[in-house]
């Protein structure tokens, strides 16, 4: 089986996780994760591309050493370094890392303090009040590590949208390839595009009987955990379970509406269908003993007197009476944006020059877009001084005079410190076209003073985009305490702009702000916040998190022209 992406991106990350337990150089570290980083968001195989001779050390930030690591990996799966430092960990101890808030280094200092190498261990001595005794952690630590750990404890793992997609892009391809097949698709909420999934549920249209023994047979298959004639449930390699539903042609469409869901609009529709006398369920829609409706999902909503409804509503939060009313979101698309926002280069974290990032957006189509590298509080991104920062200006706008098709805007993603304030002065944030603002610390001050802090920074006429406004990392850190509706009514009223993060870690603002955004007349941008070119594909991850908060083209800036945007992002 060809080692995906993610697994080699796991490992590395694994490792680096591993290595900073022992408390090895940081460099090396940092070395690690910048390659897992890479090799997660390669747009294509890497295991692909080594069997094709290419040079992984030409990759951003990959030298030889790292290169010949990824290609082992690749091959086979494992690396020496990482099998021997597993080796002498203990068992439990990788585990404490995935609790948010903890980390490698509280990690090692819970272990060598309180002995704590299992999740177990962990919530035992929180509960016993052994953690706040250590310097550095404290009560409030103590019960926020306890209630993550036990949240951890109880549930399942879940994966973020570019690990499932690495996942179900290699099996669809292989159930393509099985006689009979006519139709496979995602559903569940993998395609209502919730920002983590947990099983992947394939529904197929096939003809014949072998679709489940070519299923099974996936080289990927670690379990089987049922083996029927219509239905089978496996396990990979990486710990996923995969449920596959096989239809016939005229129930494809149903089957497709029932396994996508969710639980609560079916529960919705079928009370709709029981009105008029009809049966749903997943092998169509059923009038006595008579299919009516089945072969697509259009045709069912369409029976049901409903428009098609998108799989990113089907969450039961008004889309049916919505529907009913002819009031249906006319949902953004990715062909709708026509530029990114917020993009860094190596003139602080990113990885990529500022021709390099230029040439790919243009490759995307965009006719602008912005260089928001970090303000220099940002010390571990080597972020810009107003120096700095004004020289990269010149240097845009020397670039933009040798350009066609597209404008480079400049900009800064200043730091918003704990009081407000922005981290640069206005003497060089007046040079640029607009300043994004964000906050990369203290995230956990009381709710009145995040919000004020948020507030006070709106109060610069600079600062026209709030970036992540809430800072929250999917499974690593819960959102800041804040009062989001009164943030957004700051925004209305001094016409600032809030942003949807399209990275997969943050998707920050979520769905349900989004909504609120729209419904009090906030404008939003959507942005990769992208750290290397191959990122600006991360989009896609921001107009699905817009379409499932109902926003429309009207609501976002950067579906508008260079000029209107412009215009849009002046506050002054």
């Amino acid at each position: 089986m060809p080692v995906l992406n993610s697994d080699i991106a796991r490992s590395l990350d694994k490792l680096a996780d591993l290595l900073e337990l022992e408390g090895a150089n940081p460099f090396r570290i940092r070395a690690y994760r910048n390659a897992a980083r890479v090799a997660g968001e390669l747009p294509r195989s890497v295991t692909a591309m080594a069997g094709a001779g290419e040079h992984l050390a030409e990759l951003p930030g990959i030298g030889k050493d790292l290169a010949d690591k990824i290609e082992a990996l690749a091959a086979t799966g494992h690396i020496a370094v990482l099998d021997e430092i597993e080796r002498r960990t203990p068992a439990g101890l990788l585990a404490l890392l995935d609790v948010p808030g903890l980390g490698p280094k509280r990690a090692r200092l819970l272990n060598e303090q309180l002995g704590i190498s299992t999740l177990g261990d962990l919530i035992a001595a929180a509960k016993a009040g052994k953690i706040r005794k250590i310097r550095g952690f404290g009560a409030k630590t103590e019960q926020r590590i306890l209630r993550e750990a036990e949240k951890r404890a109880a549930t399942a793992p879940r994966i973020k949208r570019p690990v499932a997609e690495d996942i179900a892009k290699p099996l669809l391809r292989h159930l393509s390839e099985a006689e009979g097949i006519r139709h496979a698709a995602v559903a569940g909420s993998y395609r209502r595009c919730k920002e983590t999934a947990g099983d992947l549920d394939i529904v197929v249209a096939a003809r014949g009987t072998g679709i489940i023994d070519w299923f099974v047979g996936y080289e990927d298959v670690a379990q089987i955990l049922s083996h029927g004639r219509t239905r089978s449930s496996v396990v990979l390699r990486n710990g996923t379970q995969v449920d596959l539903r096989v239809v016939s042609e005229a129930s494809y469409g149903a089957a497709l509406q029932y396994f996508t869901g969710s639980k609560a609009h079916n529960i919705a529709l079928r009370q709709i269908a029981a009105v008029r006398g009809l049966k749903l369920n997943e092998y169509g829609l059923f009038e006595g003993n008579r299919r009516v409706a089945g072969r697509t999902e259009a045709e069912v909503y369409q029976y049901l007197r409903l428009p098609y409804i998108a799989p990113e509503l089907r969450e039961d939060h008004g889309e049916i009476e919505a529907a009913r009313q002819g009031k249906l979101p006319h949902l953004v698309t990715l062909a709708d944006i026509r530029g990114d926002l917020h993009l860094q280069t190596k003139a602080s974290d990113g990885r990529a020059s500022l021709a390099e990032t230029v040439q790919r957006a243009q490759e995307h189509g965009y006719s602008y877009l912005a260089i928001t590298d970090h303000s220099k509080r940002v010390t571990i991104a080597h972020g810009l001084d107003a120096k700095r920062l004004g020289e990269q200006i010149d240097e845009i706008a020397r670039l933009n005079e040798t350009l066609s098709g597209i404008v480079v805007l400049s900009s800064i993603e200043v730091d918003i410190l704990e009081d407000g304030r922005l981290d640069l002065p206005n003497s060089v944030l007046s040079r640029l076209d607009f300043a994004v603002g964000a906050t990369h610390s203290a995230f956990g001050l009381p709710r009145d003073k995040q919000t004020e802090r948020l507030l006070r920074a709106m109060d610069n006429p600079h600062l026209a985009v709030l970036a992540h406004p809430t800072g929250r990392l999917i499974g690593e850190r819960e959102a800041c305490d804040i009062d989001l509706e009164r943030v957004l009514l700051g925004a209305r009223e001094r016409g600032c702009a809030l942003e949807v993060n399209g990275q997969p870690d943050r998707l920050d603002l979520n769905e349900w702000h989004c909504k609120l955004a729209k419904e009090i007349g906030v404008k939003l941008v959507l942005s990769t916040d992208a750290h290397n070119p191959g990122e600006l594909a991360f989009m896609r991850y921001a107009v699905e998190q817009a379409r499932r908060g109902w926003l429309e083209p009207a609501d976002i800036l950067d579906t508008l022209s260079l000029d209107e945007v412009r215009a849009a992002l002046r506050r002054s």
